[in-house]
């Protein structure tokens, strides 16, 4: 049986960049567990699924544009100290939330802290990256 869209598929997966960087893997916990054709997950991802069948294993290549997109320089942004709570401990890597005004949530991550100014990227941290991504097809539900 090969896996097709509506079918509930779980996969184990490691993925790493160009460098060889791993970034992420469900090797050390459940497989990730999704429905075909509901797009929750990268349509390059998806589709490289489709077609396999239980034990498969195979790897692809998902150039940034079809990941998470090219860095976008709209989203970087210089932010007054003081306009940043004061009980948050700024550092970089440090994630932060902020809601816009129609509601929308989009997280920012620091990316240097001076002491008037803190800078901070809206990206996503994979944005701008080619990933590559080993798959195990390990069940068909």
């Amino acid at each position: 049986m090969t896996a097709k869209i509506g079918d509930r598929v779980k996969v184990h997966y490691t993925g790493t960049l160009v460098d060889g960087t791993e970034f992420d893997t469900s090797r050390e916990r459940e497989p990730l567990e999704f429905t075909l054709g509901d797009e929750t997950m990268l349509p390059d991802f998806e589709a490289a699924v489709i077609g396999m069948v239980e034990g498969e294993r195979k790897t692809i290549t998902i150039p940034c544009e079809g990941a998470y997109g090219e860095q976008d320089a709209s989203l970087n942004l210089d932010v007054p100290r003081d306009a940043l709570p004061t009980d948050v401990e700024l550092s970089v890597g440090t994630v932060l939330q902020a809601t816009g005004p129609e509601g929308q949530s989009a997280s920012f991550r620091v990316v240097s802290v001076e002491e008037d100014q803190v800078a901070m990227d809206g990206n996503h941290p994979l944005a701008g990256l080619d990933l590559t991504f080993q798959l195990e097809l390990v069940e068909i539900a």
